[in-house]
């Protein structure tokens, strides 16, 4: 009799430490009130880790394109080559100056809002997207004009000098890799469409003598490198602020072709 009952003393003593434990203690009242902090931990092993690393691989071949157009500064070899494209496309066949590139530009972050506007979502709601595409645009156009006023490169037109590198071709393909960052996932071919325009865009500038072979490929890598940079610095930015619930609108400033200004993004409940 008595082996059966520490028998049943040990399975009970065994099935209770089974059960998830947690400290408890009394209050005023004499009630036992569990510690939050001892209670079991649920962990959703389905919800990604984010990652914040910075993604230096999506950055060398952008880096290269802007590389190469650095070089047209010593290389003989790339100012004999930009210098025949220019003979090529813009001199030996005659046409009139075409201004469809100055639409151009922006017709792959246009087409993102037309595509979401048809129900063809992308990867982020209206507000993450504006601040994404005002992002890219900001970083760009700083880039742009900061190198414009020290490379002081003559147009092949000679208008002016202010030729290095194309401002119109980065802000193509700021909006070809938006584009594509948006809609990867759904097809690849929007982001080979948008990029097809970016290098359209960069042809016409060529085309009407407004800019070297290597303006153009400088511009469109750091049109690339901008958005890329966008992408990876927001998820940042907008974890700093997740705390607060009511940041509904949001003001950046921004800058094209010289001059200042404000850019409102507001979310309506």
């Amino acid at each position: 009799m008595q082996h059966w009952i520490k028998t049943l003393v040990v399975v009970v003593v065994g099935c209770h430490a089974l059960q998830p434990c947690s400290a408890q203690f009394s209050d005023s009242t004499r009630r036992l009130v569990p510690a939050l902090d001892t209670l079991p931990l649920r962990i959703d092993w389905n919800k990604p880790v984010p990652d914040y690393r910075f993604p230096l691989q999506s950055f060398i071949i952008p880096a290269g394109m802007i590389s190469y157009g650095v070089s047209s500064f010593a290389l003989k070899g790339v100012k004999n080559l930009n210098e025949n494209i220019k003979e090529e496309v813009a001199i030996e066949h005659p046409h009139h100056k075409l201004t469809i590139d100055n639409y151009l530009q922006y017709a792959p972050a246009v087409a993102v809002y037309g595509l979401n506007a048809m129900g063809i979502h992308g990867k982020h709601n209206f507000k993450d997207r504006s601040i994404l595409y005002g992002m890219s645009m900001i970083i760009s156009n700083a880039t742009v004009f900061s190198i414009k006023k020290f490379s002081n490169v003559q147009r092949p037109d000679e208008s002016n000098y202010y030729s290095f590198p194309s401002g119109h071709t980065a802000n193509a393909f700021v909006a070809a890799e938006f584009m594509r960052q948006e809609y990867k996932d759904v097809s690849p071919w929007y982001g080979v469409a948008g990029y097809a325009v970016a290098a359209t865009t960069g042809y016409l500038r060529m085309y009407n003598n407004k800019h070297w072979f290597s303006d153009v490929v400088a511009g469109a890598g750091v049109g690339i490198a901008s958005t890329k940079l966008a992408y990876w610095l927001y998820p940042i930015i907008k974890r700093g602020f997740s705390k607060n619930k009511d940041l509904n609108t949001v003001v950046m400033p921004t800058y094209s072709q010289g001059a200042f200004g404000l850019g409102l993004v507001h979310k309506f409940k």
